[in-house]
């Protein structure tokens, strides 16, 4: 398919073959490369949320949950499916954190992102695969306070947005 020059108002412009020049053209313009000292600086003044911490937010969160449910309904059950909704956020999320803060995942560019694509993995199947054993696992369960106790420990990770929006 033979390319056409774009028409705008009587005036020729370059197709869309010229596009990823003037694309490179603007990035590199706009990219500075930061020296050892600068780049220290930036990660002292802009620190990364530990993914432990956000981890132990939901743990304790769920707890909290549990001991709340518990104490207004005073069932056992909804005590235990909150928690339990708890660990199916937080179980996975320890496993995804040990991986991905492990040494071999921050080798070489291409190892870590290949390292978080088996570590998301491996987290949504230990999700699954606890969501499909919940109704063994915890006799009776109540479904509605799992899924409250699931949806409020994955919403830690928007309080962590915050946490590291605030320093």
């Amino acid at each position: 398919m033979p390319q056409r020059a774009n028409v705008t108002r009587g005036r020729a412009t370059a197709g869309p073959a010229s596009w990823p020049e003037q694309e490179d053209e603007a990035a590199d313009a706009s990219f500075k490369r930061l020296s050892r000292e600068e780049a220290a600086a930036l990660r002292e003044k802009d620190p990364p949320v530990s993914p432990w911490r956000v981890i132990a937010a939901q743990a304790a969160l769920g707890g909290v949950l549990a001991l709340a449910g518990w104490l207004l309904t005073g069932r056992n059950e909804v005590a235990w499916s909150l928690l339990y909704g708890a660990a199916i956020v937080v179980v996975p999320g320890a496993l995804m954190a040990r991986g991905m803060t492990s040494r071999l995942s921050s080798v070489a560019p291409g190892v870590s992102a290949v390292s978080f694509m088996f570590w998301e993995l491996a987290k949504i199947g230990v999700s699954v695969a606890m969501l499909a054993m919940a109704n063994r696992i915890v006799q009776p369960l109540s479904w509605p306070a799992l899924l409250v106790g699931l949806v409020v420990c994955i919403k830690v990770y928007w309080v962590a947005l915050l946490w590291q929006r605030k320093k």
